[in-house]
C-alpha cells in the first residue's frame, strides 16, 4: 500500500557519502522534530532526474529553507558511491542530502517502488516529493512514470509550503 498524507514514515536507514566516507542516517535522525522536503527519483544520473528534477531543488534550496523547512533530501535506489558521485557532479554536495536506499527497503515500505526490469534497471523508486513534519507525511506528490518531474517539482513544493 502506498503511503498517504497523515501517515508516519516507516523506520529505515539510508547511507550518504560524505567527504569523510559513508555515514548511516536513520529516519529518526532525519525527520524527528523537523520539517523536511524529500523527493524520490528513479536513478542518479538519469536524464530527467539530472536535467530537470534535481536542478530545481538545488536552484530553489534557499527559497524552500526560507519557508520553514529544516532540510532537503533526495532518495534513490542506488548505492552510496553513485549518490556521492551524483552529489559531487551536480554541485549539490553539502547542500542537500543524497540518500542511498541501496536495497529499496524504504522505497518498498512506502509503496513507491517500480519494477523497471524491462528497461534493465530492476526495482527503482517512482518519482515523488513530500513534505514530512516530525516523521509524518504532510504533502505527497507522485508522478506518473512517464512524466517529466512536474507534479513532484521544486516549483510545486514551493507552492505547497
Amino acid at each position: 500500500m502506498t503511503i498517504a498524507i497523515g501517515d508516519k514514515l516507516p523506520s529505515a536507514t539510508f547511507k550518504e557519502k560524505t567527504p569523510d566516507g559513508p555515514v548511516e542516517i536513520t529516519t529518526d535522525e532525519l525527520f524527528k522534530g523537523k520539517r523536511v522536503v524529500v523527493f524520490g527519483v528513479p536513478g542518479a544520473f538519469t536524464p530527467t532526474c539530472s536535467l530537470n528534477h534535481l536542478p530545481g531543488y538545488l536552484e530553489n534550496r534557499d527559497a524552500i529553507l526560507a519557508r520553514g523547512v529544516d532540510d532537503i533530501a533526495v532518495i534513490s535506489v542506488n548505492d552510496w558511491h553513485v549518490m556521492g558521485a551524483w552529489a559531487q557532479a551536480s554541485g549539490g554536495m553539502g547542500k542537500i542530502h543524497f540518500l542511498a536506499d541501496w536495497d529499496a527497503s524504504f522505497t518498498k515500505a512506502i509503496g513507491l517502488d517500480a519494477d523497471l526490469s524491462a528497461g534493465g534497471l530492476g526495482v527503482r523508486s517512482q518519482r515523488y516529493s513530500m513534505l514530512v513534519e516530525d516523521g509524518r507525511v504532510k504533502t505527497l506528490n507522485v508522478e506518473d512514470m512517464t512524466s517529466q518531474a512536474t507534479v513532484s517539482s521544486a516549483a510545486t513544493m514551493l507552492e505547497q509550503l
